[in-house]
């Protein structure tokens, strides 16, 4: 028989992706001794100010740029292709028919783990996936879903406050890839809008 693969699912906005979110995917991948981790760009997230959020284009170039010497991590753009707002309930149904011979790991923050109640579906999602939280502080709240616990090193990084540097023409250095800065640059994104 097959051995089954272990793919861990990192979902985000990633506007822009940064270090913490790389070290995070890296980390869990060697620590649960997983296939790989894909990065998940959302499309449209269910809870999030959308007006804020920048093209996907621009958002998967990033990533692409920010993975590329890194094996253990990947892209799975199908919330992107799928369009609309990202459900995890829809995307995990999707992607564990595509991928019956894989065991789906979903990473989520610490503070999320206490709004598991409120997400869509919630109760066949647990089906689908294994929940790794990240541990964002000693203290974590009970709760009655069945969650991974994971310990990673802590970059208190967000990318509001990368957005806000550029904004103020300050390079967010050491904080995410050299490339995606570049890139960012290039492009012109994240730049305060002129009157």
């Amino acid at each position: 028989m097959e051995k089954r693969k272990k793919v861990g699912l990192l979902g985000g906005n990633f506007n822009p992706i940064h270090h913490a979110h790389l070290m995070i995917a890296d980390q869990v991948a060697q620590r649960l001794n997983l296939d790989t981790v894909l990065l998940m760009p959302e499309n449209i997230p269910p809870h999030v100010d959308v007006k804020e959020t920048i093209e996907a284009v621009h958002r998967v170039k990033m990533l692409e740029l920010a993975i590329k010497d890194n094996p253990r991590l990947g892209l799975e753009l199908c919330e992107i292709e799928r369009g609309g707002k990202s459900y995890t309930y829809d995307t995990l149904s999707a992607l564990t028919k595509l991928h019956p011979e894989c065991d789906f790991y979903f990473i989520i923050g610490s503070d999320m783990v206490d709004y598991l109640p409120k997400w869509y579906k919630i109760d066949e999602l647990i089906h689908l996936v294994t929940f790794v939280a990240i541990k964002r502080s000693e203290t974590i709240n009970p709760t009655s879903y069945p969650v991974k616990w994971i310990d990673v090193p802590i970059l208190p990084i967000s990318s509001t406050q990368i957005r806000e540097l550029f904004a103020a023409d300050i390079t967010p250095t050491y904080l995410l890839p050299k490339a995606v800065i570049d890139y960012i640059k290039i492009q012109k994104l994240y730049q305060k809008e002129h009157d």
